[in-house]
Parts: structure tokens; sequence; C-alpha cells
């Protein structure tokens, strides 16, 4: 359906643990009637299903391992499988190398593994990883975030969302989201380490990101817990500007939106 506008509802994006009101890092990604949970962080599974039940999920795609990225895929194998969830088949999961394996090595309580690939059809993401899941075509890109981490570009109608994951500025995703209508960008840290590594985006690096890209639009996400939303925003502002707003929890974007009929508007 190719004049279906996609849409991103923000789950949650709290870091490193939810709010009372915020859960983890989560979204839904649909386009028509095909959705995709991207990324499975403490508190996402409940406010998901008020959009899409598990047994509706066309697949599920997770950017690392730490836990308020993924942790909520541990009760959603229980439901998977041991409660009122019906699967016609085990849901497609993209996730970085070894994700079946730390499932498993939560979830096994005897001597017997437990059987995830029963709940999770399970790929393991590398660099340039690309595949389609009904009218979205989903593309990863290998960034820095110190363990294995992905960024994601989704395409759909001639529109495109990119998802930083958490990262630090890099390469990978600045060429990942060259021209992308709306990109999706980590600012989690209040300012850049003094020592060591750099693993996650200041809000100026948010704002450079999306000027580098030649985004479109840019919805800061993943905000610090020594930063607040608008301070967040109106630092990446600094160096992005154009549109910017707030994933705040609970809200849908729409990126694209079906030309409107004769006499009717498009909302």
């Amino acid at each position: 359906m190719v004049n279906e506008p996609l849409r991103l509802t923000v789950l949650g994006c709290a870091t490193p643990y939810p709010s009372a009101d915020n859960p983890c890092s989560g979204y839904l990604v649909s386009s028509g009637d095909t959705h995709v949970w991207v990324d499975a962080g403490s508190g996402t599974l409940g406010p998901l299903q008020r959009h899409v039940g598990l047994g509706e999920l066309d697949a599920i795609w997770i950017s690392h391992l730490h836990a308020d990225h993924s942790a909520d895929l541990l009760t959603a194998y229980y439901g998977a499988l041991y409660a009122d969830v019906r699967l016609a088949a085990p849901i497609p999961l993209y996730g970085p190398p070894g994700i079946a394996d730390r499932l498993a090595g939560f979830l096994t309580n005897t001597s017997v593994r437990s059987p995830v690939e029963s709940a999770f059809a399970v790929t393991e993401l590398y660099d340039g990883h690309e595949v389609s899941v009904g009218p979205m075509r989903l593309t990863s890109r290998a960034v820095a975030h110190g363990v294995p981490a992905f960024a994601l570009r989704v395409e759909a109608g001639g529109r495109s969302l990119v998802y930083s994951g958490d990262t630090a500025p890099c390469v990978g995703l600045t060429s990942l989201a060259e021209g992308c209508d709306v990109l999706l960008c980590e600012a989690e840290s209040s300012q850049a380490p003094a020592e060591g590594a750099q693993v996650h985006h200041t809000p100026e690096d948010t704002g450079e990101t999306a000027r580098a890209a030649r985004a479109g639009r840019l919805v800061v996400t993943h905000v610090g817990r020594f930063l607040t939303p608008e301070q967040a925003v109106t630092r990446a502002s600094r160096r992005f500007d154009g549109p910017i707003a707030y994933a705040a929890p609970g809200t849908t974007f729409e990126i694209g939106r079906v030309p409107a009929a004769p006499g009717r508007s498009a909302g």
C-alpha cells in the first residue's frame, strides 16, 4: 500500500530505568496493518498492547542488549508461549549477535534450554543488514556504543524514519540518516565524557547529527536523568534549524500522509 504513511508511536523513552509515567525505550513503527516493535525496554510491552497485540506483530527489532532496550522480550516470551496469545508462527526477531543465547540464559531454569526459538524466529543483525517486512524496508547499520549496537532506517511509501538506538556520533548513523524525513535520535548525555570513549549523544550532538544528515525533522529521545526534555530540545536546536519535537510517551508521529480526498482534510 504505497500511499500508507509511516507511523511512529512512542511507547517509552526513559533511561536507564522507567519512570512512573515513562517506560524505557520502545517504539511501534507501522505502515498500514504492518507493525514492528522497535526496542523492547522495560515497561514497553504494556503500552504496546494499546495499539497491537503480541500475536499481531510482524516483527521485533532490537538495537542492542542493554536492559532498557530489550528486557521486555523476557515477558513477551512468556506471553507468546504460556498465556492467551496464539501465534501462527514465531515472531521474527532481529537483534544483535548472541540475542537468542542471552534470552535463553535468563529464561532457562532447568537443564533443558528454554525454547526461545518457539516464540521468536531469530535473525542476527550485521552492518548493512536489510529485510522487508510487509511494505517496510528495514536497513540496519552498526553504531558506536561500546557493545554490538545498531541504528535502523525504515522506508515505506517513499517516506523514511531513522532511529539512532544508543550511540555516540558516528559515520554509520549519519550516513544511514542521510536525507531521512524523520530522525529519532537519542540525547542521553548532558555532556561528553572527560575521559574514556563516548557512547551517547549530547543534545548538541543530536542536533549536529540531524544537520549533517539533512534530516527533515528531528525527534529527540532517550533523554538522560540529568537533563529535562525541554533542555535537550533547546540545546539540540542550536545545531539544527529544522522542526524539533520530544518523543513524549504516547505520542504518534505520522511520517507522510495519504493524500486527502477532494473536500476532505488529511488531518
